[in-house]
C-alpha cells in the first residue's frame, strides 16, 4: 500500500505549524492572566492580549484536527 507523498508532505508542514501553536498558544494565555493581574487601571490591553490568546487555542485545536486527517488521507490513499 504505497503512501500518498504530496499529502504526506502536507501533513508534515501543517504539524510544524501546529507544533508552533501548541508552544506559542498557552504562553500567549499566561501573558494575557499575568496581564490581568498587573494592569488594574487598564485592562483593556489584558482583554485583548486573551482574546488574542483563546482565538490561537481555537485555532490550534482546529489545525489539530484537520492535521490528523491530512495524515490519514495520506496513509489511506484518499
Amino acid at each position: 500500500m504505497p503512501v500518498n507523498q504530496d499529502l504526506l508532505e502536507k501533513g508534515v508542514r501543517k504539524l510544524l505549524l501546529l507544533i508552533l501553536l501548541l508552544i506559542v498558544s498557552p504562553i500567549t494565555l499566561n501573558i494575557a492572566f499575568k496581564a490581568l493581574t498587573k494592569m488594574e487601571d487598564a485592562p483593556f490591553i489584558a482583554y485583548g492580549i486573551l482574546a488574542l490568546a483563546v482565538v490561537l487555542i481555537v485555532l490550534t485545536l482546529i489545525l489539530a484536527f484537520k492535521t490528523v486527517k491530512t495524515f490519514l488521507d495520506a496513509l489511506f490513499n484518499k
